[in-house]
């Protein structure tokens, strides 16, 4: 079983920066958030696009931005900036300056505002010039015959999007932040913008507009700054500027963009490297997925607190062979029989031979006495050690020794590997050939496991994460949740925050000056955690205590805690 009880900090936004090929076809943009104090904090101008068909962003709010034009390289004398500058910090080999032109040229075209310096008389004559801009005057010619300089250099660069592969056209957009010019007015150029809007993020967010998901992100992170200095200087001193290449994936209402933070993300990646769009972004109950040609995963309808979106059951087997084996096929409540009737029919006509699981907590096991019976598989896991919380009657008919191998035909082979912690008979089970660790509970997507003594061990559990690191793994297939890559960093992670919480314990303990029940420590270890989650994370607090315990730096009497 599983507990939500510690949602694990995203992993930071965006990926590897795209190679060439990625990059391929698509078109290159930049857009410019521009901001300016008002009383109720600092407001961001948004503008509703035209409507045009075949457009993904018709109609939508965005801030002011367009493709790079031909003649925009032709003014890099004519801005108040470095090109090495621009491109040092976009992480570009040259031409990065060609991004900041462009926000500056499509700000005055959309939206009337010019980021300018020059003689006074032409900046005045600019909202004259402007409709001649539109219709088909050179810019960069006025921006010469009118002897102006484009102040780049009050933009600061803020994030890099990637429109998602198999959307069409693609767009390689680059996001600046600046103050709005001053003394001017902005207005719509009813062509590209349809109408504008002053908000503060928060009211843009609330206000039910229709928004890209780089829109809304970026809207988000600005709601964090009181004021546009500190909008603009948090930009400025940020080392690591926010990428964001999305994924294409399909739910329920069609295809949408999912972003890195997102937990389908990596298993689309997985799945689905032309950008077809066909991943299915959620964990729907008895939807059979095949995940490669040795591996289905089947998601049972158990969803819940503690299950989070539902137990995963994996068929496992080698391509074309006959004969499959059943991983954790579930719980044996009013899910069940539904369950393992799209289990059986999705082994089709392979024979299931074998039903592993990887221990014997009530939404994995119970199951399988159900599936033994219809199929005559042998059962292979370790029995429980523990009464608490067990599928008790679970009854192997092998229980395998740390390291065997489980040959499940040609080129598909189990390895067990033990990993007590979350349950004293945990394992988990090496998918050789495919780099793929199926983790049961003792990883999980989007939470931390509950740790609950007597069964669970945080030392045990934090020794079995040590050892998995160094296994040549590349992808996690845990008992909830989506495919999980980078097994290294995520077992690292789960050890960070762990530690992490362990210092809390050890600062409650020394904030009192005598021995504390449970309850009083609770609130203040796990306070970033919901109240009503708390019962659930009184018990991987005392799996804390005992390991501290353990280690001489905790001592317990008649129920209470001190530190030593």
């Amino acid at each position: 079983m599983n507990a939500p009880t510690d949602t694990l900090a995203q992993w930071p936004p965006g990926g590897p920066w795209p190679d060439d090929s990625a990059l391929a076809g698509t078109r290159r943009a930049a857009s410019v958030l521009l901001l300016r104090d008002a009383e109720g904090g600092p407001q961001v101008l948004l503008l509703r696009r035209a409507v045009r068909d075949g457009d993904m962003r018709s109609g939508v709010w965005v801030f002011p931005g367009g493709v790079l034009d031909a003649a925009d390289p032709g003014l890099h004398d004519r801005a108040l900036g470095q090109d090495a500058q621009f491109s040092q910090r976009m992480q570009l080999p040259c031409r990065g300056l060609d991004y900041a032109i462009a926000a500056v040229r499509e700000c005055f075209e959309e939206v009337g505002l010019l980021l300018a310096e020059g003689p006074d008389a032409a900046l005045r004559q600019a909202p004259v010039v402007r409709p001649g801009l539109q219709d088909g005057q050179s810019f960069a010619d006025w921006v010469r015959q009118a002897g102006l300089m484009l102040a780049v250099d009050r933009l600061v660069y803020l994030a890099h999007w990637l429109t998602p592969l198999g959307m069409k056209p693609r767009f390689d957009t680059r996001f600046f932040l600046a103050r709005a010019p001053q003394g001017q007015d902005a207005q719509a150029d009813a062509g590209e913008a349809l109408e504008l809007a002053w908000m503060t993020p928060d009211q843009a967010l609330a206000a039910g507009l229709r928004m890209l998901p780089v829109t809304r992100a970026l809207l988000q992170g600005l709601a964090a700054h009181p004021t546009v200095d500190a909008a603009l200087e948090a930009a400025r001193q940020a080392t690591r500027v926010q990428r964001q290449f999305p994924r294409l994936g399909q739910d329920a209402q069609g295809k949408r963009p999912v972003l890195p933070h997102e937990l389908p993300y990596a298993e689309i990646g997985r799945l689905d490297p032309e950008g077809r769009g066909d991943v299915w972004i959620a964990l729907t109950p008895e939807r059979v997925v095949t995940l490669s040609p040795r591996v289905q995963r089947i998601t049972c309808g158990n969803g819940s607190m503690m299950t989070g979106p539902g137990t995963n059951t994996y068929l496992i087997g080698s391509p074309g062979h006959h004969e499959v084996a059943v991983l954790d096929p579930g719980p044996e409540d009013a899910h069940t029989e539904a369950h393992l009737q799209a289990v059986l029919a999705a082994a089709g006509a392979r024979r299931i031979t074998h039903i592993l699981v990887t221990h014997t907590h009530p939404d994995h096991s119970p199951a399988a006495r159900r599936l033994q019976a219809l199929t005559g598989a042998r059962l292979v896991g370790l029995p429980a050690r523990h009464a608490e919380w067990q599928d008790t009657a679970f009854e192997p008919h092998a229980s395998p020794e740390d390291g065997q191998c489980w040959p499940l035909g040609e080129d598909c082979t189990l390895r067990a590997v033990h990993t007590p912690g979350h349950a004293a008979n945990h394992v988990c089970w090496w998918l050789q050939e495919e780099a793929l660790l199926f983790t049961g509970d003792h990883v999980m997507q989007g939470s931390t496991v509950v740790i609950n003594p007597p069964d669970g061990d945080m030392a045990a559990y934090l020794a079995s994460l040590q050892g998995l690191k160094s296994l040549p793994l590349q992808w996690l297939a845990p008992g909830h949740g989506f495919l999980i890559e980078a097994p290294a960093n995520e077992f690292q992670r789960l050890i960070d925050h762990r530690l992490a919480r362990e210092a809390k314990v050890l600062a409650a303990l020394r904030d009192r000056s005598g021995p504390a029940p449970l309850a009083e420590l609770l609130p203040q270890v796990y306070g970033d955690v919901p109240a009503a989650r708390h019962a659930v994370a009184e018990r991987s607090l005392r799996a804390h205590l005992l390991k501290l315990q353990a280690e001489g730096l905790a001592t317990e009497a008649q129920g209470c805690w001190q530190g030593v």
